[in-house]
């Protein structure tokens, strides 16, 4: 209640002019003292989400639906989006939301948040999704993972660490004329994939990465502004 509170004074503004905002800070209401790591079904808005970290999936819903992150704009009435690290659909419930003809290759490596991305599909009916069930890495051999059992599994974690398969983005990218949106979140892997589709990269008309920092890596940052800059 306290965090609601809180919330709710900070931007009053938002919460009586922003529907999603509103839904927001219901969910806070309801669920900001579930324990941790416990499934539940969560409706909201005009859907029910199975989610395995009710904590987690507020803040999701706060950084994709409210903050409006992933908003993008695309002349295309069929946009192709590719959703590298999908998790458990948030992301890809948004871009159907935003182009409801879309074509989405949503890739998850976690094979149990995989089950619950491709439970959350079919459930609430969200059509035109390609599911992969692979890490997106640098090749097609397999990558260590370390499995949290929410959205914050990592390749360089030390925990529950289990080998997956991946696939090669590149790969993918070679395939396509044009790709209206690369999504990125992929837990710590991103300055090697980047680096590996260096020449693809202008495939995508928009580019979205959330940067995982781990200790003593700045230079892997500055490796990765530097090869988006290259890229336009």
């Amino acid at each position: 209640m306290q965090l609601f509170l809180e919330i709710l004074f900070k931007e009053l503004y938002r919460s009586l002019t922003e529907k999603n905002y509103r839904q927001f800070l219901s969910l806070v209401l309801r669920f900001s003292g579930t324990s941790r790591y416990v499934q539940k079904n969560i409706k909201f808005l005009n859907y029910t989400f199975t989610v395995p970290d009710t904590l987690s999936f507020i803040w999701q819903f706060k950084e994709i639906f409210t903050d409006g992150s992933y908003l993008f704009k695309t002349d295309s009435a069929q946009p192709l989006i590719y959703d590298c690290g999908a998790n458990i659909g948030t992301s890809v419930l948004y871009f159907k939301r935003m182009f409801p003809k879309a074509r989405v290759k949503a890739f998850e490596a976690d094979p149990k948040i995989l089950k619950i991305l491709e439970r959350n599909i079919s459930s609430n009916k969200i059509t035109n999704i390609e599911t992969i069930g692979k890490a997106v890495w640098i090749n097609n051999g397999g990558v260590e993972f370390s499995l949290e059992g929410a959205d914050g599994s990592s390749i360089f974690g030390k925990k529950n660490k289990v080998k997956i398969s991946s696939i090669r983005l590149k790969d993918f990218l070679d395939n396509e004329d044009k790709i209206d949106l690369l999504k990125m979140d992929i837990e710590g892997a991103e300055v090697e994939v980047i680096r590996d589709c260096n020449s693809s990269l202008k495939k995508a008309q928009h580019i979205f990465i959330e940067y995982h920092s781990f200790a003593n890596d700045e230079q892997k940052l500055n490796e990765l502004l530097q090869t988006l800059s290259h890229n336009g």
